[in-house]
């Protein structure tokens, strides 16, 4: 093999030979390196290269045949080098052995090729699993929310890490910590959900687990991708400075701060006209100045070109690219474009600052020594490829409990659930004998395996009549009609098969897509939230039978629920619950599994009305100044399982003071307060006595029992919510800052124990500062966003305080068991 050392290091310097030297920090290597490279060195190492990528338009996405540049030989892309190789295993199926030896043998290319002999970081896709063929297809990110257990999130993002880095794979474009806004954009389901703490706790464990696996993670999209005008994908974005800093940023805090991300990568939209590609606001003095943030940023694929050809504020490539590098974008994805001869040429004729190309180059390089890539030992091909698996019992065991505490009972009117053993089951809908399903658009299957057709899954996928069949004999299947489409012929043949039944497990839901090739998935934005095609007539027509009905919905994003839907006996919701979840939901509905999962977003009532998140003040909630209700069917958080669980003897205290107890009976089965949680103006001290003095820059500490009082294991999920009812701006009427699962016994009782710093309570003030503002406020103790079990009153006290991107974070939480003798 030719040698991986530099083929000149002419320079006298001792900088020839000290980038080198594993003795200095990442920083004073870049530093020594950067002097001496050429211009044309330099901008290699900020550009991808996407090899066997589609240039027909048909492939990932629209736009990209003007860049996908199919004439330029491999010989003359890394002539100089090259930063980056785009997708070398989610491009099209390739087997794992054989996919990571022929990445290797192109990484000794690269490298051989490079002057300084610097092989390209590999980044993949990994929302659902490493997308490459024959790797295990996890839950989709609302799953993730649904299941409120982080630490199981981070697990999963570890093995996935394990398998891209054993594959050669050194960054992995995800999490996605978009907080939704609008069900009806497309990307819902790749969410973890409508609030900033579940959306920044989980995605801050999926980057602990992938980077401890030695991957970087890439947080997206940064920042307000998911506010678009209309729920459309790409839609320029109305937002106001709060809500862009109280809900779409603080995932974002908690991702580089808990979980230590190092890339970021820019979103599409353009906020009150500014594209996030061109706005050096968000990228270089929030991301870098405020934050500290040093790692890189990369471009969302072809967005350095958007400028000019989409939103119209670049002139040509070189300007776009000009642009870009000024508000702080390191690396262009996914193929080289505008960072290439253009950009050469821009900075030659002074159109361009050579600084801001060796202020990329710095970041670029740092990661890189970080990552080993520049270290003489560095060596192309990875230990153990021949044994290289991505799909092991130990991923599918992950994927499987995942999907199991992900699965939200919605409803169980008169206990129909679980399904009574010897009944005869009716199995209906489009999606129930389809394992396609259960996969989010992202999962390799659905986002490159659909266009290979000669190929097989690479994966076992049962479908939910598969799992269902092998925990319920008597089983009957009729489909009734399609995801999509008009053709109702199928329905009598559903609704003859649900009457000569004892139940009706009715199966419907989305086929996730890109670009309009589904339901749900990238650029399949809907115009409202009706069920697709004609699945919601299949469904008042089983309803009508008088048949008890399970309503199953396998989706990506919560459709309406409203009246009509009433009639169903038992609901049950997962969100693309991955390569094993239609064992969980067959778990589930069989009894084998106790349902845990809890809603990650609001399941609303009315398909019409504009969605709006539980997180709004009190005139977004019903009131008597509007004609529309926009109360959902099920609010966030909401999920109910097979066993009862009892809440006694909640208090708050400071840490060094006595317990203060809530109002008698303000514990047990339902709400102790004396309020409408969906129209509470929040009265100071509502359902409890004096308030409980708390430091603007103090703690407190909020405690409640917690008792199985079923006959089964089952696991409850105890909530914490802030209610702020006087404030200098308008507030979330709720909004949850902490949460925790409760595994118990029958019998058996656990004391749930949450840590508050004051620091929660922020927000951005009128004067567009983050404060820990003094006065009356309430924690409560909830099963869901409004369900509260006790509202326990506070006082913060002492004078306003500001806080910034150092302040605490988290509400700690912890489960203490209770002894027998005291359960």
């Amino acid at each position: 093999m030719e040698s991986l050392l530099p083929v000149d290091d002419s320079p006298a310097s001792p900088d020839a030979v000290r980038w080198r030297d594993r003795t200095l920090s990442p920083a004073e290597r870049a530093d020594a390196l950067i002097p001496l490279m050429t211009l044309e060195e330099k901008i290699a190492q900020l550009v991808g290269v996407w090899v066997g990528a589609d240039a027909s338009g048909e492939g990932v996405a629209p736009h990209q045949a003007d860049m996908v540049d199919g004439g330029l030989s491999w010989d003359t892309v890394i002539r100089h080098g090259l930063g980056q190789l785009t997708r070398p295993f989610g491009t099209a199926p390739v087997d794992p052995v054989q996919g990571a030896r022929s990445l290797a043998t192109a990484q000794a290319r690269i490298a051989a090729t490079s002057r300084f002999g610097i092989p390209a970081q590999v980044h993949e896709e990994c929302l659902t699993g490493f997308a490459a063929w024959r790797a295990t297809v996890y839950p989709a990110p609302l799953s993730w929310g649904a299941s409120f257990d982080p630490e199981l999130v981070e697990e999963m993002a570890h093995r996935i890490g394990r398998s891209m880095r054993a594959a050669g794979v050194h960054q992995g474009l995800a999490p996605v910590l978009d907080v939704t806004r609008d069900y009806r954009w497309g990307r819902t389901e790749e969410t973890i959900g409508e609030d900033p703490y579940l959306v920044g706790t989980a995605g801050a464990a999926y980057v602990r687990g992938l980077e401890s696996a030695g991957v970087v993670a890439t947080c997206k999209h940064f920042a307000g991708y998911s506010a678009s005008r209309g729920g459309r994908n790409l839609a320029p974005v109305s937002m106001g400075r709060r809500e862009l800093a109280d809900v779409i940023l603080p995932p974002f805090e908690m991702a580089l701060r808990l979980g230590g991300a190092r890339s970021v990568m820019h979103s599409y939209t353009e906020i009150d006209g500014v594209p996030v590609a061109a706005d050096e606001h968000l990228l270089t003095r929030v991301l870098r100045d405020e934050w500290g943030f040093t790692g890189t940023v990369v471009a969302d694929y072809f967005a350095v070109r958007f400028l000019e050809t989409l939103h119209g504020v670049a002139a040509g490539p070189a300007d776009a690219a000009r642009i870009a590098l000024r508000a702080g974008i390191d690396v262009e994805l996914p193929t080289v474009d505008a960072f290439g001869a253009p950009l050469v040429t821009a900075v030659r004729s002074g159109a361009v600052e050579e600084a801001l190309v060796d202020r990329a180059l710095r970041r670029v390089l740092v990661q890189k020594i970080e990552l080993g890539l520049l270290d003489e030992e560095w060596q192309p091909y990875p230990d153990g490829l021949d044994g290289l698996v991505f799909d092991d019992k130990a991923d599918r065991d992950v994927a499987l409990r995942l999907a199991r505490e992900s699965v939200v009972l919605l409803r169980n009117d008169d206990g129909l659930l679980p399904l009574a053993p010897g009944r005869r089951v009716a199995l209906v809908g489009p999606v129930a004998d389809d394992p396609m399903a259960l996969l989010g658009c992202y999962s390799f299957p659905l986002h490159v395996g659909v266009r290979h057709p000669g190929h097989d899954v690479g994966v076992d996928i049962p479908s939910l009549r598969d799992a269902l069949a092998g925990l319920h004999p008597r089983l009957g299947h009729v489909p009734g009609c399609a995801v999509t489409g008009e053709d109702t012929s199928g329905i009598p043949a559903a609704v003859a098969a649900a009457a000569d039944a004892d139940v009706c497990v009715l199966a419907v839901g989305d086929r996730a897509g890109m670009f309009g090739r589904g339901t749900s998935g990238e650029g399949c934005d809907a115009v409202d939230l009706r069920l697709p095609g004609v699945q919601g007539d299949l469904v008042r027509a089983v309803l009508a039978t008088g048949t008890p009905v399970v309503l199953v919905l396998l989706t990506g994003r919560p459709y309406a629920l409203g009246p009509e839907f009433d009639r169903a006996a038992a609901v049950v919701q997962a969100f693309f619950p991955g390569q094993r979840g239609a064992q969980a939901v067959a778990e589930v509905l069989t009894g084998a599994v106790n349902p845990s999962g809890r809603l990650p977003v609001s399941v609303p009532r009315d398909a019409g009305g504009l969605p709006g998140t539980y997180l709004s003040p009190v005139l977004g909630r019903r009131s008597e100044v509007s004609s529309v209700d926009p109360t959902p069917a099920f609010p966030f958080g909401h999920g109910l399982g097979y066993t009862s669980f009892d809440w006694c003897d909640p208090t708050v205290r400071n840490p060094t003071d006595p317990p203060v107890s809530s109002a008698p009976g303000s514990g047990g089965g339902r709400p102790g307060t004396s309020h409408d949680p969906e129209t509470d103006t929040g009265a100071p001290g509502t359902g409890s006595g004096r308030p409980v003095d708390w430091a603007v820059d103090g703690e407190v500490r909020v405690e409640v029992t917690v008792r199985n009082t079923g006959t089964r294991p089952g696991t409850e999920v105890v909530q914490l919510y802030l209610h702020d009812p006087v404030a200098q701006t308008t507030r979330p009427v709720v909004r949850l800052i902490g949460y925790v699962r409760v595994p118990l016994a029958p019998g058996s009782a656990a004391r749930v124990v949450f840590e508050v710093p004051a620091d929660v309570t922020s927000f951005t003030g009128v004067h567009g500062r983050r404060v820990v503002e003094p006065g009356d406020v309430e924690l409560r103790l909830s099963r869901s966003s409004a369900d509260v079990v006790a509202a326990l009153p506070l006082r913060l006290v002492g004078a306003e305080r500001e806080v910034g991107h150092h302040r605490r974070l988290l509400s700690t939480a912890r489960v203490e068991p209770v002894p027998a003798h005291h359960a």
